[in-house]
């Protein structure tokens, strides 16, 4: 098995993360945070966008988790937190710096205007896949220039 584990430290780091995890999706019931650890887990199935080539008519997606750590504040926007069978689509993460320290806001950008944030001390990001891969024939699909 090829599992990819990936740890991001620094907002370059975040973005290699982000493109391994778009297009993800995972219910709003494999989201935890936990204040007094200061972390936010979330459990995805993420689509393997590095085993894509050419004329493919299969594809991959993995079981995965992303864990957040230095985590002060988590807010969402665009979905019921209590409904834990909502599948969201991940789109991206990305990093909103505050002033001129390494604390900020990594917000998860969602499919249908939906979004969560976490406030951060600074950028701690693990990836891990946890299981084997399964075959999906569809292959997320974008509009040109996005």
């Amino acid at each position: 098995m090829d599992a990819l584990k990936l740890l991001a430290l620094d907002e370059e780091d975040l973005g290699v993360v982000s493109a391994h995890v778009q297009d993800a999706v995972f219910k709003v019931g494999g989201m935890v945070y936990d204040p007094r650890r200061g972390q936010f887990s979330l459990v995805i199935n993420r689509f393997v966008w590095e085993k894509v080539a050419g004329g493919r008519r299969s594809f991959e997606r993995r079981r995965s988790v992303l864990l957040f750590k230095r985590i002060t504040a988590v807010r969402s926007l665009g979905f019921d937190r209590n409904d834990a069978e909502t599948v969201l689509d991940l789109l991206a993460l990305r990093f909103s710096q505050k002033e001129e320290g390494p604390e900020g806001t990594i917000e998860f950008v969602l499919a249908g205007a939906a979004s969560i944030a976490l406030d951060v001390e600074c950028i701690e990001v693990q990836l891990a896949d946890t299981g084997g891969a399964w075959e999906t024939a569809f292959k997320p699909r974008h509009p040109e220039g996005v």
